[in-house]
This record gives structure tokens, sequence and C-alpha cells, in this order.
């Protein structure tokens, strides 16, 4: 059973919302997010990438870039920008993109059932990025992103969600990409506690994105404990922020792929390579976008190929291995290209889907890289096949659109 609960968010007040949510602190690197944040004094991108807010030499693991995140947050509830609320409440979340809507409960999951894989995971975490959210999330004493979780569509909670937003909301607004964020605040008790009783009957949640702030988030959890060892499980360190989704509102977008060099191959020992495992043909110049499964998009040269898998280069019946991001890795990029490990290799590069596929074009014509690839997107259904397989995706295998915004709820740890 998916075990949720209210907490009393710290959040911004309404009419400066707009103003303190971010984009997660992973999507851009230090300097984007130091030009990110220029104009912006209520920004909680100053609160989750602190180094921005001071010198340049000082290394973003130094423990004053830390200390300056809890002066940083301590500045927003200071001046009066955000407050924490007197009652522990659950909270809908809507994004809006491109005429597409969906709805996430905002509430606290459990540290214990992410350690007993009842939230499942299909990502592997990187041990640097990892350290640095640990020692956020300890210092700040709070989860301040939230966890991206999704479940099997649910009637029940589909239906309180449906009509509960019929209320007004609490924050509306745009944001300079387009994407509209609206939230509700559910501090009725009755209604909470449907939700909770709703979620008591899903079996299992899975974490479509975040993986590093989740696991951050159970690293202090595991070190509060080892600090409290009388603890009862009751504490809020047990439990991490989410913002749970139904998999039927989902889209994940294409994960595109570039590689530098042939790995010292000709042009026609190239094809010839391909050929072994694909079905090539020149569809021209015009952008060529994967029209099912086991089809790729390969730029090279100015032309456009369409690659088909052939019969026997993979396993339909592994879900790993049946993905096309393996596909393309197993039989092409590792074999012919030389990408040993996608995570680590230098010569590769990845262009989420919301970038569009000009932008595999713009780098390959300008010499940076020599080949590209258009990828058809991995499903929700999918990503549920390989978590509940206990099995890890390939990296890169998913881009979810749009992304949830930081600083509109925050948890306390204490």
């Amino acid at each position: 059973m998916a075990k949720i609960r209210a907490f009393r968010a710290i959040r911004p007040v309404a009419k400066y919302a707009s103003e303190v949510a971010a984009l997660p602190y992973d999507v851009m690197n230090s300097e984007e997010a130091r030009t990110e944040i220029q104009g912006k004094p209520n920004s909680f991108m100053r609160i989750d990438r602190p180094e921005t807010t001071l010198d340049k030499n000082i290394d973003i693991y130094d423990e004053r870039v830390y200390q300056q995140a809890v002066i940083n947050m301590n500045s927003l509830i200071e001046r009066g920008i955000m407050q924490q609320d007197s009652t522990a409440n659950l909270y809908l979340y809507e994004l809006t993109m491109n005429d597409r809507s969906q709805t996430g409960v905002v509430c606290c999951a459990s540290v214990d059932e992410y350690l007993n894989e009842t939230i499942k995971k299909h990502e592997k975490t990187r041990a640097d990025k990892l350290a640095d959210r640990i020692k956020h999330v300890d210092v700040l004493d709070a989860n301040t992103g939230p966890i991206f979780l999704a479940y099997k569509k649910q009637e029940k909670i589909n239906a309180i969600v449906t009509t509960y937003k019929q209320n007004q909301a609490e924050y509306d607004f745009t944001a300079s990409d387009g994407v509209t964020h609206r939230i509700w605040v559910i501090d009725d008790s009755a209604i909470i506690q449907k939700l909770i009783d709703a979620f008591a009957e899903i079996d299992v949640l899975y974490i479509a994105d975040g993986h590093h702030r989740c696991a951050s988030g159970v690293e202090v959890a595991k070190k509060r404990r080892v600090e409290n060892p009388d603890y009862s499980g009751d504490e809020e360190f047990n439990y991490f922020l989410a913002v749970v989704f139904s998999d039927h509102e989902l889209k994940i977008m294409d994960y595109n792929r570039l590689v530098k060099d042939l790995n010292g191959l000709s042009e026609d020992e190239f094809f010839e390579k391909i050929k072994e495992k694909f079905n090539v043909e020149n569809v021209g110049n015009k952008i060529y976008h994967p029209q099912t499964k086991a089809e790729f998009g390969m730029y090279y040269q100015s032309k456009w190929y369409k690659l088909t898998a052939k019969p026997g280069t993979f396993d339909p019946k592994d879900p790993v291995n049946s993905l096309d991001v393996a596909i393309m890795q197993n039989n092409l990029l590792h074999p012919i290209l030389g990408i040993e490990d996608p995570r680590t290799d230098q010569r590769i590069d990845f262009v989420g889907g919301i970038r569009g596929l000009t932008e595999l074009e713009r780098r390959v014509d300008s010499g940076e890289m020599k080949v590209a690839f258009s990828m058809y997107p991995t499903s929700i259904s999918e990503l549920f096949d390989v978590a509940d397989a206990n099995e890890l995706m390939p990296p890169k295998s998913t881009w979810f659109e749009p992304k949830l915004r930081s600083g509109l709820f925050i948890h306390k740890l204490s």
C-alpha cells in the first residue's frame, strides 16, 4: 500500500508564487543558474543553487555554499515572501503545457517505502550529485525540490482531484516558458483522509523523475535515525516531499543522441556496419521523427536516414533490452561507435525532445558533432515494466515535460 501524508508546507505568499518558482536545480549548470537569477531576488534558484549568490571562485561544494542556502531561505521567510502553513495539508499541483494538463497530489511519501521498494526506481544515481544533495537537504533541514512520482490510474483518486479542482486555485500563473501552474490547498481533514485512504489501495508508486532528490532525502533520514536511535518513525525526517501523478496524464518525450566522430571508421565502413543490424532508408533532408518502436532517425552529412532494427537484434520480451535506447546502445553506439558507457563517455551528448530535432541538425552542421540519432520516446508503461522487474534503465532514457517547479512547497525535516 502507498502511504502518503499531509504536511505543513513552507510556501510563497500567493502574490509572490511566480517570482519564487524556479526550474529544478539540475536542468542548468552553475553559470546558467547565475544568469537565471539576475534581477530575480526571490527566485528559489538562489536556495537550490546557492553558489550563484557567492563569489565565482568559491567551489560549488564548499561548506559556505550550503550555509548560504540557509541564509537565502531565511531571507525569503523574514521578508514575508514565504510562510509556513499552520495546519498539515495536502495540495494539488496542475501543470499545463501546449494544451495538455497533468495534476498531481503534493504530499509526503515514506522513506521506508523507498527502502522496502514499494516506491520503485528505474535509474542509478551518481555519487557526486548525490553527495551534494544530501548535504543540501541536511544543512537546510528541508526537502526543497519535489520528487515526481507516478501511479497506475485509480478512479477514486481522479474523482476526488477533479471535484476539488472546481474550487478557486490558490496560485495561478504562467511562467516565462509558457507553462501554466495552478495550485489548490486541501485543508479539509475529511478530504485529506479520503485521499490517504485511496492511495493506501495502491500497491506501489514509481519514481518518474528526481532519483537524486529522492535518494538524498532517504540518506538524510537514515543519518537522522542514527542520530536519534529512539525515533518513532513519525518524525518528519522519515518522509520526503513528492508530487504524485496518475500515469494516464503523463507524457515522456524523446531523448536524442549525438556522437562526435565515427570511431575511426570511413563513411562506407560506418554504413556497412549499420546495415548488418538495421534496414537503412535515405529520407532526404526533411527531419525524421521515428513513428514506432525500434525505429530511429539518423542525421549525417546533411541527410536524414530511417533506421529500422532487424528481427533478432533484440529480445522483445526483455523489459530493458527491448527499450529503444537499449537497442540503439547495444547494436550501434557501443559495437560500431565505441560508446561503451554513455554515462561517462565524453564523445556522446544527449538532447531532450523539448529542444526539437533542429538542435540535432544545428550541432552536426556546425561540425561540433558528426552524427545524431532521433529516438522514439520511452512509454510510461515501459518505465513501469522495468521498475517492476527491479531492473534499471539505460542512462538518458526518459525526458519528462513539463518540469515541476521548485520553491512552491518546502517540507521541513524537524
